[in-house]
């Protein structure tokens, strides 16, 4: 584990960018920004647009370690590059941004009011991978539909046997079991896998350090207790879908939480803007973020 990079995530000042939409939400983050999908023929054409989208964002002059401490990739843009360097290579030597790495693979059907992760075949060697090619953390995804006690348990205990495998092979895992922002018993379903998060932390070894990426509390600071848990590094939150503006808003209310946001942070970035249009509505977009994250 790199020491300046873990310090960096749990003291610095910012967010994380999620650049990291992977096959099934590549097409809406192109859409957004104005690439339908008659533009690209496979899945081989579609990656290479994304790239140039994401290589945009992550050159841009607004795109700064003063304002984003860490950014989550996608595994082919971990296997691509940007000014010839490795992406997370670029991302670290160039903007001193702490490149992460999505790892899952998409969710499951809906049973027992979520929806797990799918298996991750070859998990080993991708983290083996992800390590040579100087990656700090890992990013994986499930989500949670209803206030479903013994799902919710599942779910939990899924994503820390997994976290588990990740501390083995020398990086940092963000757990991210997504509450659903429509869900009608969201507030209750908070309250469950806050208790099943406590009771997996418990069981971590003393040095093991993780990071926990959560749908913003319908309770401000409700979180308070796990960002100060001695095995976190930072508590993250999704957009989940909120528009920036509602994201930002909410985030503010929640002292210490910062934002790891996607949609939010792309949402008026538009592939016909000029680069002085485009850097500058990324600008405001990353500002907005930031001091929404630094409260």
């Amino acid at each position: 584990m790199n020491k300046e990079q873990l310090t960096r995530m749990k003291t610095g000042k910012g967010f994380i960018a999620a650049l990291d939409q992977s096959g099934g939400s590549t097409p809406k983050a192109l859409l957004q920004y104005g690439i339908p999908e008659d533009s690209y023929a496979n899945d081989e054409e579609m990656f290479a647009l994304v790239h140039t989208m994401r290589t945009r964002i992550i050159t841009s002059p607004a795109f700064t370690k003063d304002h984003i401490l860490g950014a989550i990739l996608f595994e082919n843009t971990m296997d691509r590059t940007i000014e010839e360097l490795p992406t997370a290579e670029y991302l670290w030597n160039i903007k001193h941004i702490v490149p992460f790495l999505k790892v899952d693979k998409g969710l499951a059907e809906l049973s027992e009011g979520v929806q797990m992760m799918k298996p991750i075949p070859d998990l080993d060697k991708l983290l083996v991978r992800a390590v040579k090619k100087g990656i700090f953390g890992t990013k994986m995804r499930s989500v949670i539909k209803e206030a479903n006690p013994q799902g919710i348990k599942k779910l939990v205990k899924q994503q820390f046997e997994i976290a588990k495998i990740i501390l083995n092979a020398g990086l940092v895992p963000i757990i991210e079991p997504e509450i659903d922002i429509h869900s009608k018993d969201k507030q209750a379903s908070e309250t469950i896998m806050k208790q099943e998060i406590i009771e997996q932390l418990a069981l971590l070894k003393p040095d093991d350090k993780v990071m926990l990426k959560l749908s913003i509390p319908s309770v401000p600071n409700f979180y308070a207790d796990l960002q100060a848990d001695e095995h976190m590094v930072r508590v993250v939150a999704l957009s989940g879908g909120y528009s920036q503006d509602e994201a930002t808003r909410l985030l503010a209310k929640n002292n210490g939480l910062i934002a790891s946001f996607s949609r939010a942070l792309a949402q008026d970035l538009h592939v016909q803007q000029t680069e002085e249009q485009f850097n500058a509505v990324l600008k405001e977009s990353i500002k907005r973020i930031y001091e929404a994250s630094i409260t």
